[in-house]
This record gives structure tokens, C-alpha cells and sequence, in this order.
């Protein structure tokens, strides 16, 4: 009995040391202090758009939208300002989340849900897809990138109104949005700069009943890398190929059944 509670309470412990790692630039924290919050999301478009008059009237986070074939994606903070313009917030570790034709794809997704079957195309919204990266994902070392369509010949905007934005996190310099990005790599509410970010991190670090909410959420980070490292497990005795699918379920803490799925969906 006192080895279960011991073990009870060191995964909690284990659970609370890992919230208090995370930062703005891991999807899930983020996507939890900006939920419901549109100060938040609209302090951090003023900064990026460098408009300081930007007012956010609708703001949704993990929002799931499927294309006609049925294939979904999950974006991070979608936005509406008052001027009707819509915006995809995505933050990004791993350079391969924010390539070009994933930027592509998103706004290609906005457009296609954003007018009703028989609307002029002209009554599509102006969009923003933005990316704000940990790395400098296009290598230019810029704090900041815009990408519209041109006409090759002449230089001048296509005018379409469909844009891509990607920040780069790794300058923090002590511009307004240098000082966000130190606030979105930052793991601690008392270093930040803006205390709306500060504020909003410091409830979920610390606040017991906003330490509940991203328990579950850690809990579940964890149940999934745990499955992540028992595939893994899998897989490599399944490329071994001296033990049964039997074996191999009891080695890797796998049903059967996974470790079936698991050899039908390797790699031939």
C-alpha cells in the first residue's frame, strides 16, 4: 500500500516537473493558455502584423477541419480580426512541421471553408497562414518573413490576399517581437515580458486548479510517448525475427492485435 501511494505521488511530481518545463512553443501548453483567452491571441498578432490598433473579434484553438477527401488537420489558434482578415496560428519545434507546402496546404484549407458553394470567389477573406518556429526554419537568419505571390515579370503583388509569415524564434532581441519570442521559449511566468503571456503561464504553472487542467494534458503527452517507445520496442523485434507475435506482445507491453498492426504497417 505505501509503494502504491509512493508511486502515485513521484508520477505526479513527475507530471508537475514536466508542466513547469513547458513553454509557449510546445503545442499543448500553448494552445491551453490560449484557449478562450483572445487578449492573449491578439497581443500576439499585434506584435507580429505590427499593428498596434489589431482587434481580435473570434478566436478558437485546436480547431479541426477536414478537406473533401477527408483528410484533417488540426490547427493550433485560428482568428478573426474586426476588419474581417483570418489568421492560422501555428508554433512549431521541429523544422519539418513548418515546410513550405504544409504552409501551402493550410491556406489552401482556410479558403476552401471559407465561403459557402455558390459565393463569388471575390468574397474570399484576406488570410494570414504564420508559423512561428523555434528555428530558423528558411535559414536567413531574419526575425521575420513574408511570403506573398508576385508576378514574375514585373515584381508586383499578385494581390490574391493569401500570405504566409514565418517568425523565427531564434531571435530574441529586444524589438517587441524579439521579446516574444524570449517569451515563447521561456519556461518561467516571472522572466517574461508581457504579462498577459506571464499571467496566463503562471495560472497553469502554478495555480492548483490550472495545474489540474494540464495534468490530464501531460498525462496524456506521456501515455502517448510511452505507446511511441513500446512501437518502437516492437518494431525491432519484429525486424529481429526470432520471436512470435505472442512474445513480442508480452516483451513490449503490446495487445497482440498492435503488434499485428504494427508489422502490417512496416515499411516493406
Amino acid at each position: 500500500m505505501a509503494d502504491k501511494k509512493q508511486n502515485s505521488e513521484q508520477k505526479r511530481q513527475y507530471i508537475l516537473d514536466r508542466i513547469q518545463e513547458m513553454c509557449y512553443f510546445d503545442d499543448d501548453f500553448m494552445t491551453k493558455c490560449f484557449e478562450d483567452y483572445k487578449e492573449g491571441i491578439e497581443l500576439v498578432l499585434r506584435i507580429i502584423m505590427n499593428d498596434d490598433e489589431l482587434v481580435v473579434e473570434k478566436a478558437r484553438t485546436q480547431v479541426g477541419i477536414k478537406n473533401l477527401q477527408g483528410r484533417s488537420i488540426r490547427m493550433d489558434v485560428t482568428a478573426v480580426d474586426r476588419a474581417a482578415k483570418q489568421y492560422d496560428v501555428e508554433t512549431q519545434r521541429a523544422p519539418s512541421g513548418a515546410k513550405p507546402k504544409r504552409a501551402r496546404y493550410n491556406s489552401s484549407i482556410m479558403d476552401a471553408n471559407a465561403i459557402l458553394p455558390g459565393d463569388d470567389t471575390e468574397y474570399l477573406p484576406e488570410t494570414y497562414v504564420i508559423f512561428i518556429t523555434e528555428s530558423d526554419v528558411l535559414q536567413r537568419n531574419l526575425p521575420i518573413y513574408h511570403i506573398d505571390r508576385r508576378i514574375e515579370e514585373t515584381g508586383e503583388l499578385f494581390g490574391d490576399d493569401a500570405h504566409i509569415i514565418y517568425v523565427n524564434g531564434q531571435i530574441k532581441d529586444n524589438t517587441p517581437l524579439g521579446k516574444l519570442m524570449h517569451d515563447f521559449s521561456c519556461t518561467n511566468p516571472e522572466d517574461m515580458n508581457y504579462k498577459e503571456l506571464a499571467e496566463r503561464a503562471r495560472y497553469f504553472k502554478t495555480d492548483k486548479e490550472g495545474q489540474r487542467s494540464m495534468c490530464k494534458i501531460v498525462e496524456d503527452i506521456v501515455a502517448k510517448e510511452m505507446k511511441e517507445e513500446r512501437i518502437e520496442f516492437a518494431k525491432n523485434l519484429l525486424n529481429n525475427g526470432k520471436l512470435t507475435l505472442e512474445e513480442i506482445a508480452q516483451c513490449s507491453g503490446l495487445t497482440v492485435e498492435e503488434v499485428k498492426a504494427v508489422k502490417v504497417l512496416q515499411p516493406a
